[in-house]
């Protein structure tokens, strides 16, 4: 996108959130434009005084180009609400973010994953109902969400890569750094089939403000959300309520009536939450039988040489298809009506203004 460095500096501005990014680009047409406004024209677009400061001291801090070459240098991608590859669950929640951030790679099956959470200090029955249906999920295709946070929310992550699954964690942080530092190792493992995402800037720390918001993003990524075993004051009883405003479903595993770490739990169950005793009663809850061949048939192998050479051209990093025509050595017209195939297959990816990157098979 040729404005995406003026979504990363505005990303960056105290005060302007996705109600205020509308306004401004309702009022001005694009980011660039707003950018380069005066005050006054800030002002007639709805911003206020503090907003206003903040704003011009911004602009006289950063540039879009070398928000966009840090980007660059990070290994990371920025997508925003004008970008096709933007997440389409999280596109459909209130305010979605305006610039989501990962690491990694996104793929078609993201749009049926589900969302495990709960409490940061599991019992071993905890630990032990969340290895069993992240496994099983997993294995049945489905990509697993979760937070990266100590207790149920590594259990998750750890659990579906054992079972050759794909997982997405999404951070309290900018997705160069990893929140907390000693599950490092667990997010380099997650970025080699899944991702890390993030809706604040590169080099933003983990702050307590930023937790809750991250919540809202690991439902907003989901179709629903499992909670496995939460306290009466847990965190994930909030991603649980972000889920039900967004129309999401949500699901918890009963727990003892005697044990602190099932109160949250089994009062969502009490308030309306749909209880769950097998990974196959959530499949067919949602009606996700057929989720795993869905995810076979984007397995399947190259058709003929042109795909096969394709694939070997292809890789996680966007590339114009002219790039990807020179490389392969072949006419730009036969590669295009291959990539449209492929496409369809899951071998490839079009993020847009004719990028491409390898698919999730």
């Amino acid at each position: 996108m040729d404005d995406l460095g003026y979504w990363l500096v505005f990303n960056r501005v105290m005060g302007i959130g996705p109600a205020r990014l509308r306004a401004l680009l309702q009022y001005f047409g694009d980011l660039r434009t707003a950018w380069e406004a005066d005050e006054g024209a800030w002002r007639a677009a709805g911003l206020d005084q503090r907003t206003i400061r903040n704003l011009a001291e911004a602009r006289r801090r950063l540039h879009p180009d070398r928000e966009r070459e840090q980007l660059e240098r990070s290994g990371a991608m920025a997508f925003t609400w004008e970008d096709p590859a933007y997440p389409l669950l999280l596109r459909r929640i209130p305010d979605p973010p305006p610039v989501l951030f990962v690491r990694g790679h996104l793929a078609e099956a993201d749009r049926w994953a589900l969302a495990i959470v709960g409490t940061r200090r599991p019992t071993a029955y905890g630990r032990q109902a969340t290895e069993w249906f992240s496994g099983e999920l997993a294995r049945a295709g489905i990509p697993i969400v979760s937070g990266l946070a100590r207790g149920i929310d590594a259990i998750a992550h750890e659990a579906a890569l054992r079972a050759g699954g794909r997982t997405i964690a999404v951070l309290p942080c900018g997705v160069d750094r990893v929140y907390p530092l000693e599950h490092a190792r667990l997010a380099a493992r997650i970025l080699e089939s899944g991702a890390l995402v993030s809706e604040l800037p590169l080099g933003a720390p983990a702050e307590p403000g930023n937790f809750p918001a991250r919540n809202r993003l690991i439902s907003g990524l989901a179709v629903g959300v499992l909670v496995v075993e939460a306290g009466a004051a847990s965190g994930a009883l909030i991603t649980a309520s972000h889920a039900a405003e967004q129309g999401r479903e949500v699901f918890a595993i009963p727990g003892s009536v005697f044990s602190p770490a099932s109160q949250g739990t089994n009062r969502l169950i009490r308030d309306g939450a749909t209880p769950v005793t097998s990974p196959q009663e959530l499949l067919e809850a949602l009606n996700w039988s057929t989720a795993a061949q869905q995810v076979e048939a984007q397995l399947q192998l190259p058709a003929d040489p042109i795909e096969a050479r394709l694939l070997e051209v292809l890789s996680r990093e966007p590339q114009h298809i002219d790039d990807i025509a020179r490389a392969a050595g072949l006419p730009v017209a036969q590669v295009s009506s291959a990539l449209t195939m492929m496409e369809l297959k899951g071998m490839a990816r079009h993020l847009g203004a004719m990028h491409y990157v390898r698919g999730s098979c």
